[in-house]
Order: structure tokens, then sequence, then C-alpha cells
């Protein structure tokens, strides 16, 4: 199966470089010609425009920043749409709104080509590995057909339904974390003004019925300082006014995610748009004239688990 790769981003970049290292026949896109020369000196191909790209692969994923830039790259003239023909796979991985992929999808189903949603979760450090879990939306039989490209890029594969409830489950699911991260400010400020030992806190979090993965990965680059966590505010942003309006259009009351997304916009007013998103507990860094600092943390995170063969679960 030859593959095309739209997106070389920080998620992207990492996704399509676990194809590469496991042998897939890989083209690839990106407005950064430096990320495309990354991958064309590894063997990757390459092409002058989004239609070219798809006319020269079997699958072509998009990994992109936004509903809006993915529909530019999907609908434009020399867009992959029209580069589509019968059997050929549509793949979405960027995190994106269910109706739009919904839309676009019967753009592509006119075409005869199929088409899939499949975003991401668990953090830039394990899709670098490969131990990403992918969720993906669409058609079972085409699921299975690109299986064993999920099983390369990912640990945990759960076929969610029909197109567009990955996106669903995506947007659910950032949303949590991001209020995992807002609430982390609050709680390190009230342990540093309580003087408690940060290491021991970290680790007493960990123990407890208050841990989450939020915790576990970006409390630690919050305790080291850098707060590299290779997603940025901007996104953080998108994301829950996704999954703002999504209740919105459910008839769906909200109470938590608008305060979060006003700490988010606030975090991003302050810091810039392209800040690391666990930034945000810098607020209350601030407001409290402290820092959350604490020795012996990583400036970044890494997998330390091996490699593995992905699976369904």
């Amino acid at each position: 199966m030859k593959i095309g790769f739209i997106g070389l981003g920080n998620v992207g970049g990492k996704l399509a470089g676990s194809l590469l290292r496991n042998k897939f026949s890989l083209a690839v896109m990106d407005l950064d010609n430096n990320l495309v020369k990354d991958f064309t000196s590894k063997g990757s191909e390459t092409a002058k425009s989004p239609k070219e790209l798809a006319e020269k692969v079997d699958l072509i994923i998009t990994c992109l920043p936004s509903p809006k830039i993915c529909s530019e790259v999907m609908e434009a003239k020399d867009g992959i749409i029209n580069g589509l023909s019968e059997n050929k796979i549509w793949f979405e991985m960027s995190t994106t709104d269910a109706s739009e992929v919904k839309r676009l999808g019967k753009l592509v189903k006119e075409k005869g080509a199929a088409a899939l949603d499949g975003p991401v979760s668990g953090g830039c450090h394990r899709a670098t590995t490969g131990n990403i879990a992918i969720f993906v939306g669409g058609e079972r039989k085409i699921f299975e057909k690109i299986l064993p490209v999920l099983t390369s890029m990912g640990r945990k594969i759960l076929h969610t339904g029909e197109l567009g409830s990955a996106s669903v489950l995506k947007v659910v699911t950032n949303y949590l974390a991001s209020v995992h991260l807002a609430a982390l400010g609050e709680a390190w400020a009230v342990a540093k003004k309580s003087n408690l030992d940060l290491t021991k806190t970290f680790k007493g979090i960990s123990a407890s019925s208050g841990n989450s993965f939020v915790h576990e990965t970006e409390s630690q680059v919050i305790l080291n300082g850098s707060y590299n966590i290779n997603f940025t505010m901007d996104l953080v942003e998108k994301d829950l006014t996704l999954f703002n309006n999504l209740a919105k259009k459910l008839s769906a009351p909200l109470e938590i995610s608008p305060l979060v997304l006003d700490i988010f916009k606030d975090g991003r007013n302050k810091y810039g748009s392209r800040a690391w998103s666990s930034m945000i507990v810098k607020r209350m860094e601030d407001q409290n004239n402290t820092d959350f600092r604490a020795k012996g943390f990583p400036s970044e995170l890494e997998d330390n688990e091996p490699e593995e063969k992905g699976y369904e679960i």
C-alpha cells in the first residue's frame, strides 16, 4: 500500500516517521520545505500538490491544524478530492469537527473513494515511538483494510463506529485533559503555598484518587520549568471550542467547559498562542508570586516503553 501524508507538524511528523521506520512506501507534503527534505533524505517521495499526491497513493492521510485548513487542502482546485478515484482512501488524523469530516466524506465517496477519521491520543512522546492510541471512525471493512498501517503508527487502536464518531470521542477526551491541566495549576499553587515538598506531592498525587494521565505527564515538565509538552495554547483553544460548539448543537448545557476555555484564552493572551499549553499553570505561579519547580524532572517527555506492534482494543 502506497501512503501519502500531508502535515508534518508536532504530531503528524512523528506519525509519518513511524510509517517510514516501519518500511511503508511513503510520500509526504508540508508547507515547511525543511520538514519535507528531512523525510525525502530518508527515502520518502513528495509531490507538487495534494492532488498529485492523492493520484500517486492508495491511502492519503491528513494531519492538519484546523478544520478550515483541512477543507482548503481537500477542496482546492489542486486539492486531494480532485486526485481521488475508485478504491482510494482518505484518512483524516487531525482533531477536527465531526460534521466537517462527514461533509468532506460525502465528497470523497462521490469520487468512489472511502473516508475514515482517526485522531490520536496519548501525547507526542508516544507518537514518536508508535505507542500512541488511535480512534477510527468509518466503515468497518475499510478500517480492517488499513489496520496494518494503524498498528504501525499506534499501539491501542479503537474502531469507534461511523465516520465522525472518532472525532467526537477525541474532542471529549481533549476536553477532559484540558480541565485536568487547568486544575493542576490551582493544585500546585496550594501545595507550594502550604510548603509541601513538590517531589513528594507529585508522587502522592500519582498514587491517589486525584491522579490523571495529564498529571503523570505534564506535571513533570511543569516541575522542570520547561513546560515543553509539544502542544500549544492555540490548539487547546481550538479543541475546547470544538467541544463547546458540539454541545451547543446537541442542546447540552455546559458549566465547566466555558470557564476552562476562558482560562486558556487568558493564558494565550498572556503567553502567546504558540506557548506550550502546560504554561497555563504559570497563571497561578504569577498570581501567587512563586514557581512550581522541583529537581529531577525532565525538560521533555520521553516514552520509555519499547515500541510494540499495535492491536485493536
